[in-house]
């Protein structure tokens, strides 16, 4: 496949989930209700969360990857941060509070791969306008920025202001799903979002107008370019002039827990080597593919040796049959 040239790509997301040292994952049969007791029948402990995991994502498939995110000043912070640094992460840009714990998260996971999730914010929350304001300059020296919605709102539009006029594209992960301000997404480049978000920012629903219909309204706000991720069914593209429908890879799913982060870091590396948006939209949909056949958050994120094994493979079945 040749060797690619690195890109410079700054990270902003949740540090609620980025700043998890520890996600504690139990799989089960099935889901409990309420007030029930069940046996698990696995446990792992490992690290996790939206922003940590598209960037070591990112950093994995090929990227040169700053991390931004706010930890608490405990052991878990602590933790976090070598880890991180082991990684290869360049995290000197972090804040670190002295009065808020680290985030934590808990996630179940079915015999169905599906997975339930609940997480405590904790200095996630910290990470404020007038801090981005005072390290801009990380900002403005980034090719791409990727953002999440787990960290305040206003620090997101903030984020996206300093990009915007400095010329940097922005790729806008809408999860947990929320409203957008109009203002907002006309400095998006790209919009990641998947059926519920996409309803949520365009106020209509899918079944009302259509998978394209809705794409075509948040177009409409102002956003260049959406990718509408389907699980199962892959995903579409459509910006102001190409269209791209993309089938997902067939494979037994696992874990689903960082299919959607490993789908938005491999994009995002992608677009950044330059490549197109089909080429992009299929290393993406393949990253995703190998993630959620194993277990965990980040040790389920593929290297981009493995995207290019899977792709090859891909090939020579389809020319076998």
């Amino acid at each position: 496949m040749g060797s690619f040239p690195h890109f410079f790509l700054r990270l902003f997301s949740n540090p609620v989930l980025l700043s998890l040292p520890t996600h504690l994952i139990a799989r089960l049969e099935r889901f409990p209700v309420a007030g029930e007791t069940i046996e698990g029948n696995h446990f792992l402990q490992a690290m996790g969360g939206k922003g940590a995991n598209q960037a070591l994502a990112a950093y994995k498939l090929g990227g040169d990857v700053k991390f931004i995110t706010s930890l608490g000043k405990d052991v878990n912070g602590e933790n976090t941060l070598k880890y991180y640094r082991r990684e290869g992460l360049d995290v000197e840009a972090s804040l670190i509070v002295e009065d808020t714990p680290s985030g934590t998260a808990m996630i179940w996971v079915d015999a169905e791969g599906e997975n339930c999730i609940v997480i405590t914010p904790g200095a996630n929350k910290k990470l404020s306008p007038k801090y981005i304001l005072e390290n801009k300059d990380e900002i403005i020296s980034a090719d791409i920025l990727l953002l999440q919605m787990e960290i305040p709102y206003q620090t997101v539009k903030t984020i996206c202001d300093i990009a915007y006029r400095a010329g940097k594209k922005v790729i806008l992960n809408v999860a947990p799903a929320c409203k957008i301000e109009a203002e907002v997404l006309q400095k998006v480049d790209v919009l990641v979002v998947n059926e519920t978000e996409a309803e949520v920012i365009s106020g209509t629903t899918i079944d009302k107008m259509g998978m394209e219909g809705v794409v075509d309204r948040l177009l409409s706000l102002g956003v260049k370019s959406v990718v509408l991720t389907l699980g199962k069914k892959g995903c579409i593209m459509k910006g102001q002039d190409q269209q791209f429908v993309v089938p997902a890879f067939s494979v037994k799913a696992v874990d689903t827990t960082a299919a959607g982060d490993t789908f938005c870091a491999a994009l995002a590396a992608e677009l950044g080597r330059g490549h197109d948006w089909e080429q992009a939209l299929r290393f993406a949909s393949a990253a995703s593919a190998i993630c959620v056949t194993r277990l965990g958050a980040q040790p389920s994120i593929p290297s981009v040796e493995d995207v290019f094994a899977f792709l090859q493979k891909q090939e020579v079945n389809q020319g076998d049959n």
